[in-house]
């Protein structure tokens, strides 16, 4: 008779449910394991035998076969050894059958039989609780697990602690979920002089999670800025963490099983790969822009980053969502983040600088920033020019709104996004509105939109720019607690996506 027990293979941010099979049948003494296994899940054999033995279990000496069904599924991951001892145990009746099938099970194991924490707890305790059946895995992975109320977890710390607690001789309590965690930032917007233009800027960007682009010579403030856009963003949303941690969990970057309320902000060095930023390499991870997912992707001296790296930016920012297609994988993740690049506006950084006016300019600012390409560009809501700060600003008080003050504003506005959004669950902030919902809540008053058009055609804006545009005046009237867009709201969005270059 075939024993069964029951885990998952992971494709992205699912988690999708296996079937472990186990046979003991007559033959020459066997131990092999079928249903397109990797490497790492073909050594399961020795590490369950090795922590059978560790228990005083034998082998018989038959013929065991393991096959993993569906058998054209992909498996990937160490994770399959307890499901396999599972099933094993099952078929050597020393642990009963029933409890075998009731579970789903995940967890490496030691050669002494000891649990080994692995990756992607939280996704597995999701498919559990959808098929109404107990999540099993190692202790150190258990607190994540059991932020899903809605299944029991169990988190042992051997393979004698399962044994004993399917036979019932010692039971394991249900695992208790993590903390909650919200790193207050230490960075205050009031810590930067000068710069207004760019603080108002963070802060409309906050808002209403409108992509922003930051030019200014070396030393102007960019980075400092950046820095500063965590301290001002809301804590996430109990689903937006779930997501979020989903993500960290496949990454195993969950600290103790604990979930975080604090954004994530995201920092990838100019040299990164492709792979790396987009998802991809062996299993094909999550990316950067996937880990920046309900947070801030920030891409410091952004035109040095590959160009093929920064044109495969343009369809996740658009649709909210990656597909990382391999030759033996398509996986699909969230990546649902605001874009925040700096950038210096030539090689030298000296451009606009007229103290240090570059000598190759203007065209040494226009090859360097082409590397940009016009349809990433015209991605950006919300475009500034950071000049550089005097010598004499840095003897000034601390001027303008604290981080703290600003961060009010901006969880209002995103309070009142909410609950005009609250029966579209696929539209959540002003930047993810399109279509006739764009033109209902966008809608500018009638000097508001003779502004608009005018700007449309003496600029040659794109309709991607100018619905754009709209969103950001939606954003700029929430942060007013104004109910209509209005004229100056238009003119305030159109300040920040024209250069007042183009505009002279």
């Amino acid at each position: 008779m075939v024993a069964r027990a029951h885990t998952v293979a992971f494709q992205g941010v699912d988690a999708r449910p296996v079937e472990v099979q186990c046979a003991v049948s007559p033959g020459l003494p066997a131990f092999s394991i079928v249903g397109l296994p990797d490497k790492a899940v073909s050594e399961a054999r020795d590490r369950v035998r090795s922590a059978l033995s560790s228990m005083a279990i034998a082998l018989p000496s038959k013929r065991i076969t393991i096959n993993l069904s569906p058998a054209d599924l992909p498996k990937e991951g160490s994770h399959f050894d307890l499901p396999i001892a599972v099933a094993l145990l099952s078929a050597l009746e020393i642990i009963p059958r029933d409890a075998a099938e009731g579970s789903v099970s995940l967890g490496e194991l030691s050669l002494d039989g000891s649990l080994v924490p692995v990756v992607g707890a939280l996704p597995a305790a999701m498919t559990a609780a959808a098929e109404d059946r107990v999540l099993l895995c190692p202790r150190a992975s258990s607190a994540e697990a059991a932020w899903v109320d809605a299944t029991q977890v169990i988190g042992a710390g051997s393979l004698g602690d399962v044994v004993r607690h399917f036979s019932g001789q010692s039971p394991l309590s249900a695992a208790q979920p993590g903390e909650v965690t919200l790193e207050p930032s230490a960075r205050d917007l009031r810590d930067v002089k000068g710069q207004e233009r760019a603080k108002r800027a963070l802060e409309i960007a906050a808002a209403g999670r409108h992509h922003l682009i930051m030019t200014g010579t070396p030393g102007s403030g960019k980075s400092m800025l950046a820095a500063r856009l965590p301290g001002i963003l809301p804590p996430l949303t109990p689903t937006e963490a779930l997501e979020t941690s989903m993500i960290q969990s496949l990454c195993g970057l969950l600290d103790e099983g604990g979930i975080s309320r604090s954004r994530p902000f995201r920092e990838p060095h100019h040299t990164a790969s492709m792979a790396a930023i987009v998802g991809g390499g062996r299993g094909a991870k999550p990316g950067e822009i996937s880990l920046a997912h309900n947070g801030v992707l920030f891409m410091d001296e952004f035109p040095e980053f590959p160009r093929t790296v920064l044109e495969t930016l343009r369809q996740p920012i658009e649709t909210g969502e990656v597909m990382v297609a391999r030759a033996n994988a398509h996986v699909k993740y969230p990546c649902r983040f605001m874009l925040v690049a700096a950038a210096n506006p030539c090689k030298c950084g000296y451009l606009t600088d007229p103290g240090r006016a570059c000598s190759r300019a203007p065209v040494c600012g226009e090859d360097y920033l082409s590397r940009i390409s016009g349809p990433l560009m015209d991605r950006f809501d919300l475009r500034i020019e950071v000049p550089p700060v005097g010598f004499t600003d840095f003897d000034l008080p601390a001027f303008g709104d604290s981080s703290y003050t600003v961060a009010a504003r901006v969880e209002q506005a995103r309070s009142i996004q909410a609950e005009r959004f609250r029966d579209t669950p696929s539209t959540r902030q002003n930047a993810d509105v399109e279509g006739k919902l764009l033109d209902e809540i966008s809608a500018p008053d009638a000097e508001g939109k003779d502004l608009m058009l005018k700007a449309a055609e003496r600029f040659g804006l794109s309709a991607r720019a100018f619905h754009r545009i709209l969103r950001v005046a939606r954003t700029i009237a929430d942060l007013d607690g104004a109910p209509d867009v209005q004229r100056p709201h238009i003119a305030e969005a159109l300040s920040f996506r024209i250069s007042a270059k183009a505009a002279s």
